[in-house]
């Protein structure tokens, strides 16, 4: 593609120079990746600036850049002056992708807690509606029935990949294209021209302050999702639907930003979508759904009165886009869950062990009061806070486990280059807050792998495990380095070391 045809994607940029017939053959953001005809995009980073790499870039054989500042562009070269670099590195991707997303119905779910859960749960009814769909999650990305590992760390794809794997939905015949969208990933623009037609929203809650600086901006980089409805490309007979929890604090602030419908759900109130004679099973919930398209049944394996908010939200967005009732049940009743969120690990142990993401002070509180549910053992929790994040967590999660767990184990969980000490230290002190003492209600062990072991070898018969904040994750951060790690590697070597102790697997029901 020309860089003449290219930079037609860049409206309200200040062109710089001509080379219209300069054909560019590749899009970067990292200079190290500039080769011969490359379009070199100078994105401000929050620890690097791309415009020091310019010359570089050009040294590798870039033909083109796209800058925020004029004087940065070195003189001949051909280039647009523009206000953000993020957002000016999304559209040039859909540009040279053709525009994928206008050819496809795009789904895209935020929210604090919840986001993986839900998506899954739209993929698995659009699925059994026979409806072929794309998904790209902070888990992984699922093409074509092929699964794309999207990276270490829980986060949206940057700009490029999200608009080369929609690409390759299109080529796959996919009708559906989900996009789990994450604060960082929509704050920094990776999910722009990705034409969204439903906006789903789970909750709000506090996360990610230490990037972000205050929970009002946090929301914002959350609202965007919905924002970006009135912004993208209309598609036929298909309206912009904003999915909204009546049940959230922030309902009032989402309710007033523009869409063409509003579909609302909420599990305490008033809605469109709401449950009645919602009963716990042995595993999972049954439940009568109360919707626009009438009354029916439903079933669900998964755990946890949280869970009915993300079964209900996914309902909405079906039935925001026509899908028969029978569909929905079917893929309600299919989904088994997500690998790492409040999954059960059985090696024949006479306790039950449940691996958690919750990392944030109301996903704790969740997943602890879902454990209480689960057992009527004793409440084991082994989980730590994130090194170089939001520091005002520590002591408030402290205190929840403190106050809804029987045992509470502190241990690592990506320090970085925090001292784990100090970061233990912190939510100890929320511990003791809600009464607890250590050696008796709460104990700090580092090695997470010990922490783990430790947890499960004081388990009695009917007691509950649950080790949480890693979830899915293979990789524990210490300092710059990121450490090969398995929470289900971990907890399922403790469980076979347990279970030689106490002479093999017990048969229970």
């Amino acid at each position: 593609m020309r860089w003449g045809e290219l930079r037609v994607a860049l409206q309200g940029a200040r062109l710089v120079g001509d080379g219209e017939a300069r054909e560019i053959r590749a899009i970067v953001a990292d200079s190290r990746q500039a080769g011969p005809g490359a379009l070199f995009v100078a994105v401000p980073g929050v620890s690097v600036d791309g415009h020091r790499y310019l010359a570089d870039a050009l040294g590798r054989g870039a033909v083109a850049a796209v800058v925020e500042r004029a004087e940065a562009l070195p003189a001949g070269l051909p280039g647009a002056v523009v206000t953000d670099a993020r957002a000016a590195l999304a559209q040039l991707a859909a540009a040279w992708h053709g525009y994928p997303s206008r050819r496809l119905r795009v789904v895209g779910v935020t929210g604090t807690e919840g986001k993986t859960t839900t998506i899954e749960l739209i993929a698995s009814i659009l699925s059994a509606a026979g409806l072929p769909a794309g998904m790209v999650s902070t888990v992984k990305a699922r093409i074509g029935g092929q699964e794309i590992d999207t990276g270490l760390h829980t986060t949206t794809p940057d700009a490029p990949d999200m608009q080369r794997y929609l690409a390759q939905m299109v080529e796959q015949g996919a009708r559906y294209a989900l996009i789990e969208a994450t604060s960082h990933g929509l704050a920094q623009r990776r999910v722009d021209a990705c034409d969204f037609d439903v906006a789903v929203v789970t909750n709000i809650t506090r996360d990610h302050l230490d990037y972000h600086g205050t929970f009002e901006a946090y929301r914002d980089a959350k609202a965007m999702l919905v924002r970006h409805l009135a912004a993208a490309a209309r598609k036929p007979d298909t309206p912009k639907v904003a999915v909204l929890n009546v049940d959230d604090p922030s309902f009032g602030y989402l309710r007033g930003i523009p869409a063409d419908r509003y579909l609302t759900y909420s599990l305490d109130g008033a809605a469109d979508v709401t449950l009645t004679e919602a009963t716990q099973q042995a595993r999972g919930w049954r439940a009568r759904a109360i919707t626009p398209a009438g009354a029916f049944d439903i079933e669900t394996p998964l755990v946890g009165r949280f869970n009915l908010y993300n079964v209900l939200a996914a309902i909405a967005a079906a039935l925001s886009q026509g899908i028969a009732v029978s569909a929905i049940r079917a893929g309600i009743a299919a989904f088994e869950g997500v690998e790492g969120r409040m999954e059960q690990m059985d090696l024949g142990q006479d306790f039950q062990a449940v691996i958690d993401f919750a990392h944030t002070p109301n996903a704790l509180r969740e997943a602890l009061e879902a454990s209480r549910e689960m057992t009527r053992g004793r409440v084991i929790v082994v989980y730590g806070c994130a090194g170089l994040r939001d520091r005002g967590k520590r002591p408030q999660m402290g205190e929840i486990s403190g106050r809804l767990a029987d045992v509470t184990v502190i241990t690592a969980e990506d320090p970085r280059t925090e001292p784990l000490d100090a970061i233990m230290a912190e939510i100890a002190a929320g511990c003791e807050a809600a009464g607890r003492r250590e050696g008796e209600g709460y104990w700090r062990i580092g090695d997470r792998t010990e922490a783990i072991a430790y947890a499960v070898a004081m388990a009695r018969p009917g007691d509950l495990v649950l080790v949480t904040g890693k979830g899915h994750e293979r990789s524990l951060c210490f300092g710059s380095t990121e450490t090969p790690w398995s929470d289900h590697a971990a907890l399922r070597a403790a469980l076979t070391a347990h279970l030689e102790r106490q002479g093999g697997p017990r048969n229970h029901e």
